[in-house]
């Protein structure tokens, strides 16, 4: 059913295309890719919007990297580490392939992105309220030229409310939404995750969104502007702990790598590491208890069920992290080969890159730099039957397609392009 659907969507996308160039500027090249024909004006900077491009640029539609001339994209300078002999932040490389660059200075040069904003389907962006505005590049703005264009907006916490015009940075954001109250050992402090979650989960919104738009418009031949932001991603991530608060008013606590509804869940410690087992069945509990030779437990009316299991969770898991203690992670690999229930190293992000089914995904592919340097990614999660999402060029240095943007997309002579070069409105 979600195939046939696709295949309809993909479908009147393209009669759309072909018979609406009002509304979609560029050509269909590759009708393999679901966003192919689609072409992005991406004015955004850090993480959470430049994954969201990402994403539209793996599906292939063209993303126009809108950057401040001589300084770039922020995420450029966050360093070390950098590439081998370059400045080049290798985290600016993480969210960034599948762009082309232009240095336009958006004061000076509004004209320039108006003229844009006409030939493309999609503007993303992520700047305080109200600051583009004052450019001249706000919504309102930019819809009385561009009427097809959907504007996408990613803030730290919305257009309107008391925090409106605070900077938004993904652990803050993070932090107001209850995320790092949650996060820790037991009985330790707040802690922040490991990686920008927040941020991520953002860019995945805005990207859903900017999908839903696209197919909106198909019908009503009408841009929209789409408003995210940190803050109300965070709290609408917290699912089950927000839900246990609106309707059993139960405060959450940190619980480690422990899970507060099912019990086993958690890292057990090993021999030389830690080992992820979680019993989400009765069924599963009794398989675990087997392979480790625990099967007396089973007979026992307060491990029987996982109601009684959470609530005698100290004992029982007192019995199962000393046994855990006996083997290592690959012994333990051994005996669960096979089982009932999801199982897992904590791998070191060494050993994430060597596991043999990380390797069989291909998920890290290898290209060449603009500079000559050999560079790896981290390729698309998601595969399709028939569409491609794919890697296929790698992050651009800064202004590295300014001419040609300039010069196939808007028409501009060399003599005009070197003219706004010298008075410095683009790099």
């Amino acid at each position: 059913m979600l195939q046939i659907l696709y295949l309809r969507t993909k479908y009147l996308l393209n009669i759309y295309i072909t018979k609406n160039r009002k509304y979609t500027c560029t050509n269909i090249k590759d009708d393999k890719s679901p966003l192919s024909g689609i072409r992005v004006l991406d004015l955004t900077r850090i993480v959470a919007g430049p994954y969201c491009t990402m994403i539209l640029g793996d599906l292939g539609a063209e993303i126009l990297k809108i950057e401040k001339p001589e300084s770039g994209d922020e995420a450029r300078k966050w360093g070390p580490p950098f590439i081998q002999g370059t400045e080049e932040a290798t985290y600016f490389l993480s969210v960034n392939r599948n762009k082309k660059s232009i240095c336009i200075d958006l004061k000076k040069g509004k004209d320039i992105i108006y003229e844009l904003a006409k030939k493309s389907d999609v503007l993303v962006e992520n700047y305080v309220p109200g600051k583009l505005k004052k450019m001249g590049l706000g919504y309102e703005d930019i819809s009385k030229v561009a009427p097809h264009l959907i504007y996408c907006s990613l803030t730290g916490y919305g257009y309107k409310g008391p925090y409106a015009n605070r900077p938004g940075y993904d652990m803050i954001a993070a932090s107001i939404g209850g995320l790092l109250h949650i996060t820790g050992s037991k009985n330790g402090p707040p802690c922040k995750v490991g990686i920008a979650v927040t941020d991520l989960a953002t860019g995945l919104y805005a990207h859903g969104a900017i999908l839903a738009a696209l197919y909106q418009r198909m019908t009503t031949k009408k841009g929209q502007w789409i408003q995210c932001n940190l803050l109300a991603t965070q709290v609408a991530s917290l699912i089950n702990i927000g839900s246990n608060y609106l309707n059993a008013n139960k405060e959450a606590v940190r619980w480690g790598s422990e899970h507060e509804s099912i019990v086993p869940y958690e890292a057990f410690h090993t021999k030389d590491g830690y080992m992820t087992v979680g019993t989400g069945s009765d069924t599963q509990f009794l398989d675990l208890l087997k392979r480790m030779h625990l099967i007396e437990l089973s007979k026992i009316d307060k491990y029987k069920n996982n109601k009684t299991r959470v609530e005698n969770r100290d004992e029982l898991l007192s019995i199962l992290r000393k046994k855990f203690e006996t083997k290592t992670n690959k012994e333990w690999a051994i005996v669960f080969e096979g089982a009932s229930f999801p199982y897992g190293p904590i791998n070191t992000i060494k050993q994430v890159f060597e596991d043999p089914h990380i390797n069989y995904m291909k998920m890290v592919q290898e290209m060449e730099y603009s500079t000559g340097k050999k560079i790896k990614v981290i390729g698309p999660a998601v595969t399709y039957s028939y569409s491609t999402n794919k890697v296929r060029c790698a992050p651009p240095v800064m202004g590295q397609h300014t001419t040609e943007i300039l010069k196939n997309i808007l028409n501009y002579t060399d003599d005009k392009i070197e003219a706004l070069k010298k008075v410095k409105i683009v790099q």
